[in-house]
């Protein structure tokens, strides 16, 4: 078990008062949980919240190599992405593309950090009509040109036949109900986050809240094998292991490149298989994606503008 600071000293790592941790904890999300009427906070989620939230960052002055035959892409998981970038690395011996499984949020300071040529992301914003922008405008220095990968569908996987007859977001906090959560800066975990708090439920009072995986797949396969009963994935997951699914909004999945890096060859060769038969036909194959979008720029209309 990792290790849990009480009240007293999560307040001292984090060189606060002890009130304001109370505040934390019910306004901005600081992860924690009641055993025996007393908060206990996980030391790892509260060092992954902290970078969460981190907003500042000092300079870095290293840049990415010039390209190499290397593509670098960092940030969110998903299905399609993956066949697609193996698609990439299969139609040429002389590119080789590799991912970080970050999180959205991740693969945006990835991409600050000139750590990655792109970063994929689907953070939603407070509006609910627009993604990944505003988040953009906060964590990088200059807005990076916005590519959309796909549209997808996201919701809530439950058990082939929904044995515990889980048919809203509320559900999750009936007794008996046990929960699987992605991690802490994905956009996954944010959209549940928001949902809970239209229902009313606060997360560290739901079973399996603080159980963490680290991809889509993972979070089905936990549902698969009965350790838990829900979780927040996409449609594609519940698809593949034949689960149920209980839908909550289509969402736009996108890449997000710094404008110094668009045109170098690696990302342009990535972004044109986007507009090929061969990435529809990957599609096809999977529920749950829209591609009416895909390859269009979002951000900004030209990339000189």
């Amino acid at each position: 078990m990792s290790e849990l600071f009480s009240t007293k000293e999560v307040a001292r790592f984090l060189n606060i008062n002890e009130k304001m941790v109370y505040a934390l904890v019910s306004e901005k999300g600081l992860p924690a949980t009641k055993v025996t009427g007393k908060w206990l906070f996980p030391r790892h989620l509260v060092e992954q919240w902290i970078e969460t939230h981190t907003i500042n960052y000092p300079e870095n002055a290293g840049q990415l190599p010039i390209y190499q035959g290397l593509l670098i892409v960092a940030g969110s998981n998903d299905l399609l992405l993956d066949r697609t970038l193996s698609l990439y690395n299969r139609l040429d011996s002389g590119h080789v593309a590799v991912f970080g499984n970050l999180g959205s949020m991740g693969g945006l300071q990835a991409l600050r950090k000139n750590l990655c040529h792109m970063a994929s992301s689907h953070l939603l914003q407070e509006d609910e009509t627009e993604y990944n922008f505003d988040f953009a405008f906060k964590e990088l220095d200059k807005m990076p040109a916005v590519v959309n990968f796909c549209r997808r569908e996201q919701g809530i996987l439950v058990a082939k036949g929904n044995p515990k007859s889980i048919s809203t977001v509320a559900d999750l906090g009936r007794p008996g109900i046990k929960i699987v959560n992605r991690s802490l800066g994905t956009g996954t975990r944010l959209l549940l986050e928001r949902e809970l708090k239209k229902a009313g439920l606060k997360g560290e009072k739901i079973d399996g809240y603080a159980n963490e995986v680290q991809r889509h797949l993972d979070l089905g396969i936990e549902i698969l094998s009965g350790r838990a009963d829900a979780g927040p994935g996409i449609r594609a997951v519940a698809g593949l292991l034949n689960l149920d699914f209980l839908p909550l909004r289509w969402e736009r999945f996108d890449l997000m490149i710094s404008k110094e890096r668009f045109f170098d060859e690696n990302i342009q060769g990535f972004l044109g298989l986007l507009h090929e038969k061969t990435f529809k036909t990957l599609s096809d194959e999977i529920c749950g994606y829209d591609l009416s979008l895909s390859g269009k720029m979002v951000f900004p209309g030209s990339i000189d503008s």
